[in-house]
């Protein structure tokens, strides 16, 4: 499990690079990707569901991003998008494709199915993040300025 938590931190350290992010921020990027990572086999222990595991990890990559985009005066994307990485289902488009070319269409439609299903949580859980967070800043913006 830890190994599968440090290879998640450095699978949301390399986007970085690649997407030109500022290098003060790699080790934030590859916190929130090993968080993200840690949530998700921690759900999946219980539920067994990938699906509920990659929206678990994600609304956490996402409540990180929000938080650490406040503290360093940053866009939340530079956060949210490596941080993900480790989450996106590639392995189960990989084997997607490869029972389509194989003719199983059957299992290829089952593991597709699980592709567009764990993609839809992740988005949820970014979005559903996003805005509860946004949410809960308006509210307590609103009670400094009532008092």
């Amino acid at each position: 499990m830890i190994k599968q938590i440090v290879l998640a931190f450095f699978g949301s350290i390399f986007p970085v690079i690649l997407f030109n992010i500022d290098r003060k921020k790699i080790i934030w990027t590859g916190f929130c990707g090993a968080i993200g990572w840690a949530t998700y086999l921690v759900v999946y222990k219980y539920t067994v569901s990938p699906v509920s595991s990659s929206f678990a990890g994600s609304f956490v990559v996402g409540v990180y991003s929000e938080l650490m985009a406040r503290k360093l005066r940053t866009p939340a994307v530079q956060f949210s998008i490596p941080g993900i990485f480790p989450l996106v289902p590639g392995i189960t488009a990989f084997n997607t494709i490869n029972y389509i070319v194989e003719q199983d269409y059957s299992a290829a439609y089952s593991k597709g199915m699980q592709t567009v299903a764990v993609a839809g949580a992740i988005a949820f859980g970014i979005m559903l993040s996003a805005t509860t967070f946004r949410f809960v800043s308006k509210l307590m913006m609103s009670k400094k300025l009532a008092q």
